[in-house]
C-alpha cells in the first residue's frame, strides 16, 4: 500500500470517528433533552418516525452516569441454572418469618418453615425467640428422615443470624449436610421459602379478616394454611399434590371445614352433671396434630378442645367483640372426646343411704352436712371384665403383633411367615392375580412389596398371620 492510499484511509477513518463522535454527542443531547429517555426508546422514535425532527440516534460507548445514579436496578434472576432435586430431602429450603405482632395467645412470635424441594411439602414450627431455630431444625430433621428413609443432603437458607450460629454450622458439618447461603440482601436466591411464607401470610390475613378473628390466633390460622397448601396443586409438582408426592398416599379432604366457623361440640358425660348442656358453642381452629379429630376454641372458658363429636354451622361465626378473649387469655388444652375423669356429682346437703338392716338412715358428717357414699363409676366395670381376658399368652401375642416384620429379609427368618407367604402365592396363582412378563424397554416397571400383619381376635389371641403381595408404585 503506497503512501497516498494510506493517507486517504487514515483521513477517512478520522472523518468517520469525528462523525460518530458528533452523532454520539448529538444523541447524548437528545437523551438528556428527553429526560434521559433510554437509547432504545430514542432509536424507536427515530427509526419508526413516530415524531418529526428527531435525527438518527446512536447509543454512546460510555454509560450515562446520571442514569446509573437515578435508575440502576438489580439484575433479574436467571432461570437457566434452575435445578430441581431428584429425590426427597436432597435439598431443603428453610426460612424464619420475621417478627409477627401481636404475640400469639401462646406467646409465639415467629414461625419457621421447611420445604422439601422435590415434593414441595411444607412443615411449620412456631417459636418465641430466633434462638430456638437450631433446636427446631433438629426436631424437623429427626422427623422427616425417619418418614422418608433418606437423609437431608443440603439446606438452603438466608444469612440470618439464627442460621449462622457456630453450633448450627458444626452440627450440619458433622451430619454431612451441605449449606447453601444466599448473597446478602438477595432473598430471591431463597425464593421457594420466601414465596411460600408470603403465600401463607396472605392466606392468614384473608382468613382472619373473613370472620374478624383476633390476630392473636395467627398461629392457628397459619397451621391450617400449611395443611391446605400441602393438599393443593402447585406448578412445581406435576399431576400430584405435595402430600401425595411425599407420602405416596392420596389424601382425603372431605373433613375440611371453613376456618373459624361456629361449631357445637359435644360435652362428654365425665365433664358435666345431669342437668348441664350436652354441647357448647366453639370456634373451629383446624385439625389436631396428634388425634384424628378437630381442634376448637371455647371462647367462654378460654380453652382449646380436641374433639370429633361436633355439629358445624359453616355459614356462621362467633361475635368476637362481645367475648373479650384478648384480655388475660390463658389457654389450656382439653381432650373432650377421650377424657376418663370422673363425672361431676351433685353435692346435696343430705343423702339417704341404706344400712345392713335395709332401714333408711340419714348419714350426717362431722361438718354438719350429709356425705354421699361414693361408688365406683359404671364405666370401670368394662375394664375389670376385659382385664381378666388378657392373660400372659395373649399379651405376648399382642406385643408380637406390634413388631410385625417390615422387610422381606426379616420375614424370611420366621417359619410362620414363610408358611403364610406360601398360602398367599397359592391364592395368587389360583386367581391369576399376577402375570410374569418381561419389562418393556425404557419403561419403569411397578415394583411389588410384601405386607405382614398379625391378626388378633377380640380376646387378644392370634387369629392368623396375614401376608399380602401389593403394588408399590412409589418405590
Amino acid at each position: 500500500m503506497n503512501a497516498s492510499r494510506m493517507f486517504v484511509l487514515i483521513a477517512t477513518m478520522e472523518a468517520n470517528m469525528c462523525l460518530q463522535m458528533n452523532t454520539e454527542s448529538n444523541s447524548q443531547l437528545w437523551h438528556n433533552g428527553l429526560g434521559h429517555l433510554s437509547y432504545d426508546g430514542l432509536s424507536t422514535l427515530a427509526s419508526k418516525q413516530m415524531v418529526i425532527g428527531l435525527p438518527r440516534i446512536t447509543a454512546p460507548r460510555e454509560a450515562c452516569t446520571q442514569c446509573l445514579g437515578g435508575k440502576q436496578h438489580r439484575h433479574s434472576m436467571s432461570r437457566k441454572g434452575v435445578w430441581r432435586a431428584s429425590k426427597k430431602l436432597l435439598l431443603v429450603h428453610a426460612d424464619l418469618c420475621r417478627l409477627i405482632k401481636p404475640t400469639s395467645s401462646s406467646n409465639k412470635r415467629y414461625f419457621l418453615s421447611f420445604i422439601d424441594d422435590l415434593t414441595r411439602k411444607t412443615w411449620l414450627y412456631f417459636s418465641n425467640e430466633k434462638s430456638e431455630t437450631f433446636s427446631l431444625f433438629k426436631n424437623f430433621k429427626a422427623l422427616v428422615e425417619k418418614e422418608a428413609g433418606e437423609s437431608i443432603i443440603c439446606l438452603r437458607t438466608d444469612r440470618g443470624g439464627e442460621f449462622c450460629l457456630k453450633e448450627f454450622e458444626e452440627f450440619c458439618s458433622n451430619q454431612g449436610i451441605r449449606r447453601q447461603l444466599t448473597v446478602a440482601y438477595t432473598p430471591q436466591q431463597n425464593g421457594v421459602a420466601e414465596r411460600k411464607n408470603r403465600t401463607i401470610m396472605n392466606m392468614v390475613r384473608t382468613m382472619l379478616i373473613g370472620r374478624q378473628v383476633p390476630k392473636i390466633f395467627w398461629p392457628e390460622a397459619t397451621k391450617w394454611c400449611a395443611h391446605i397448601l400441602n393438599r393443593s396443586p402447585t406448578y412445581a409438582v406435576q399431576d400430584h399434590i405435595p402430600e401425595e408426592a411425599w407420602s405416596g398416599i392420596k389424601p382425603f379432604v372431605d373433613y375440611f371445614r371453613v376456618f373459624s366457623c361456629l361449631a357445637y361440640v359435644h360435652t362428654p358425660d365425665q365433664h358435666r352433671s345431669k342437668l348441664d348442656n350436652k354441647s357448647k358453642p366453639c370456634i373451629l381452629f383446624g385439625v389436631s396434630d396428634e388425634s384424628k379429630a378437630y381442634r376448637f376454641f371455647d371462647p367462654t372458658n378460654k380453652k382449646i378442645i380436641i374433639s370429633k363429636d361436633v355439629i358445624f354451622e359453616e355459614n356462621k361465626g362467633w361475635i368476637w367483640e362481645q367475648s373479650g378473649v384478648e384480655n388475660h387469655l390463658e389457654i389450656v388444652v382439653e381432650e373432650s372426646s377421650d377424657s376418663q375423669s370422673e363425672p361431676k356429682e351433685e353435692q346435696p346437703e343430705s343423702q339417704v343411704v341404706r344400712n345392713d338392716s335395709h332401714t333408711p338412715t340419714l348419714e350426717i358428717p362431722a361438718e354438719g352436712k350429709a356425705k354421699r357414699n361414693r361408688r365406683k363409676p359404671i364405666w370401670m366395670t368394662d375394664y375389670e371384665e376385659w382385664g381378666n381376658i388378657y392373660n400372659d399368652s395373649n399379651i405376648s401375642a399382642m406385643l408380637a403383633a406390634e413388631t410385625d416384620p417390615v422387610t422381606f429379609e426379616e420375614a424370611i427368618k420366621s417359619k410362620k411367615w414363610q408358611e403364610a407367604k406360601g398360602k398367599e402365592m397359592k391364592v395368587i396363582e389360583k386367581n391369576q392375580t399376577w402375570e410374569l412378563a418381561h419389562a418393556l424397554k425404557d419403561v419403569k416397571p411397578i415394583r411389588v412389596k410384601w405386607i405382614y400383619k398379625t391378626k388378633l381376635k377380640e380376646n387378644g389371641e392370634v387369629e392368623k398371620f396375614k401376608v399380602r403381595l401389593v403394588a408399590n408404585a412409589y418405590a
